[in-house]
């Protein structure tokens, strides 16, 4: 056994006492949901991922073993990316140059972290939660927390730099872009750019992380990367339950906990295509809008609590649920399925996993995005987690548990130090 997998499972019991602790002892954030920081230079440079600025970040974790301090310097970053049609963003997000030696072989990598679903407010920004493990502002009530501290630190106490993007539109102006795969890979790609730059090692091998929101982000990286981003230098890509067919997640998370995020998606939507903000409105009633509104500014954790087991029906002018009417749209319905993920061809090895009773992000389309990709030729390895349905709908057991298990029980990691260390992959295992 490799001696990162003999230290994973100590290391996760570790991290997961530090996630906890933390965010119980996490001090209230600035009440003010926008900083300088975070408003971009009137002019931004055309080149995507050229670092705009950053800035000194602490950060509030340990590692087991050490004096108490994290054995890294850590930024926060803002970056230049681009629009699906090609307008240049300055987007945020965090780096963490790790002062661990690497447990690998080959050079020192950089993990570029998709973060999962953190919501659509710009106080929901996983670089402001860095410092004290979770951002909180009093007016209005609002919450954050630091989804990415475990990946963060899984990987930083191995010995390889991360970046973790914030995506478009949370943290700096506008709405973000939730679920929208172009951008999402744009900025993915960007910060692996963004990280290049500051670590001054253009060449550095790249892996890519990401579960739920960030499985999509992943995986959507992962294909675009030859033809948007050919200079880098990816090794392979974790996509856990990848978002890879919208239509198929927005009808299985109607009506679970978190149903809100439906109106994540739909703000997205409208802020890239406004013109269809008229039809969509038509279609909904006056808490339909209300909502929408409502959960522009939300992070994940208060729709949660606002708004739990949202079904959508409820917000409709005519009682059939947002897709029904969301799919008597032409329009809409071409969007929907040119967020598709799986028509492009990654030009690295990804790993897929999904668990077989996931009640948020459904297992057969993300099963479905490993046989596309196969047919085109990629090198994918799906696993199937089949932890068995416990209390379906609420996605802390069957959406969370195999993140848990796939990604931190050793696999995930383990399929990636292979790609760094060059171990030949078979094209594709579909179980």
């Amino acid at each position: 056994m490799h001696r990162y997998g003999r230290r994973l499972p100590a290391l996760v019991g570790g991290l997961l006492v530090i996630v906890s602790t933390s965010a119980l002892g996490a001090g209230t954030a600035s009440a003010d949901p926008v900083d300088d920081f975070y408003i971009p230079p009137a002019s931004i440079a055309d080149a995507p991922g050229t670092v705009v600025r950053t800035q000194p970040m602490s950060l509030f974790v340990s590692l087991p073993g050490t004096n108490g301090a994290y054995p890294a310097n850590a930024e926060r970053v803002m970056y230049t990316s681009q629009t699906e049609d090609g307008v240049p963003v300055g987007v945020t997000g965090t780096y963490i140059a790790t002062d661990v030696p690497w447990s690998g072989a080959g050079p020192r990598p950089t993990i570029v972290v998709a973060p999962g679903t953190v919501g659509q407010g710009d106080q929901c920004a996983p670089s402001r939660a860095f410092p004290t493990s979770a951002n909180i502002v009093a007016q209005p009530l609002s919450a954050s927390f630091n989804q990415e501290l475990l990946s963060s630190t899984l990987w930083g106490s191995m010995g390889a730099n991360v970046f973790v993007t914030d995506y478009i539109g949370l943290g700096t102006p506008g709405v973000h872009t939730y679920v929208n795969r172009v951008e999402e890979a744009h900025a993915v790609l960007d910060g692996a750019r963004a990280a290049n730059e500051l670590s001054g090692n253009p060449g550095a091998p790249i892996g890519i992380w990401g579960y739920s929101q960030g499985g999509g982000g992943a995986a959507a990286a992962a294909e675009m990367a030859e033809t948007y981003a050919p200079e880098l230098d990816i090794k392979g890509t974790w996509a856990g339950a990848p978002t890879a067919n919208l239509l198929d997640v927005l009808g299985t998370v109607d009506g679970n906990l978190i149903g809100g995020v439906i109106g994540y998606a739909l703000n997205g939507f409208l802020e890239r295509s406004p013109e269809l903000r008229a039809p969509v409105n038509e279609r909904l009633n006056d808490r339909g809008r209300a909502i929408l509104d409502e959960l522009s500014t939300q992070c994940i954790g208060d729709t949660i609590l606002s708004h739990p087991f949202l079904r959508t029906e409820s917000l409709t002018a005519d009682g059939k649920s947002m897709l029904d009417n969301l799919e008597s749209i032409p329009e809409v319905g071409l969007i929907l399925e040119e967020q598709r993920i799986g028509r492009g061809t990654p030009s690295a090895p990804v790993m897929i996993t999904s668990g077989l009773n996931d009640d948020t992000v459904p297992y057969g389309q993300a099963r479905q995005l490993a046989t596309d990709w196969c047919e085109r030729g990629a090198s994918v390895e799906f696993r199937t987690n089949p932890l068995p349905p416990i209390l379906p709908g609420a996605v802390l057991p069957n959406h969370f548990g195999p993140q848990l298990i796939d990604g931190y029980g050793g696999e995930a990691s383990r399929f990636l130090m292979d790609r760094f260390a060059d171990v030949p992959v078979t094209a594709c295992t579909v179980d």
